[in-house]
């Protein structure tokens, strides 16, 4: 099977999605940033201190939601993995998986990820979020954010502290868009651990009951 190393409490987590889809159950697919890539599940960088991969999928799925995440191969094409991401979903879908069941969360080079699977999916009900994911957006002018999306930055980041929203008022916008601006002061590192300051909002996100405009699925 595909079962990844920890076993989340609540919810389950697969390095591919099961092959039997159940169709109430919530999917998060869950993309890395680009540190794992490189140095395996649990890096530490000398700025940002350890990234703890597994911990961050066993707090995605402490609420009962399939998590979704596989460490990608190094220099992962990002418009490559989106379209296998994309692919995975469309199979769900096709499994009788409703649409608002999906979410798509991404971190740093894993949120470049989730912006390009919300440009080429274009599924009005499926959600993401997006955590420290927007920069050099000029430079990709033919990406635009589909679905509802709720972004979060943090605001001591010098990394990548962008706001989402540029991205989410071009000519074609979202169904729905939210950011929130959260203050750890740990810079880029603030999504190295599951802390309740992100953690928290997405859980919200994921099991439907966060209460901004864009919050309800």
């Amino acid at each position: 099977m595909f079962l990844l190393v920890g076993t989340a409490h609540a919810g389950t987590v697969f390095t591919a999605p099961p092959e039997q889809a159940e169709r109430d159950r919530v999917y998060v697919f869950y993309l890395h940033g680009r540190i794992v890539e490189d140095r395996g599940v649990r890096p530490v960088d000398t700025r940002f201190g350890l990234y703890d991969y597994p911990a961050v999928l066993d707090a995605l799925a402490s609420r009962g939601a399939v998590v979704i995440s596989a460490q990608r191969p190094h220099e992962t094409d990002v418009d490559e993995y989106a379209g296998k991401t994309v692919a995975q979903i469309e199979a769900l879908l096709r499994a009788g998986v409703p649409e608002k069941n999906i979410v798509v969360v991404g971190f740093s080079k894993g949120g470049r990820i989730a912006v390009r699977v919300s440009s080429f999916l274009r599924r009005p009900a499926v959600r993401y979020v997006l955590l420290a994911a927007c920069w050099d957006l000029p430079k990709e002018p033919q990406l635009r954010l589909t679905g509802r999306v709720l972004a979060i930055r943090e605001t001591s980041d010098e990394l990548v502290g962008e706001s989402c929203r540029p991205l989410a008022e071009r000519s074609e916008r979202p169904v729905s868009f939210d950011e929130l601006s959260i203050s750890t002061g740990k810079s880029h590192g603030a999504f190295y651990l599951p802390r309740p300051e992100w953690v928290v909002p997405v859980l919200n996100w994921i099991d439907g009951s966060a209460r901004s405009g864009a919050g309800a699925p």
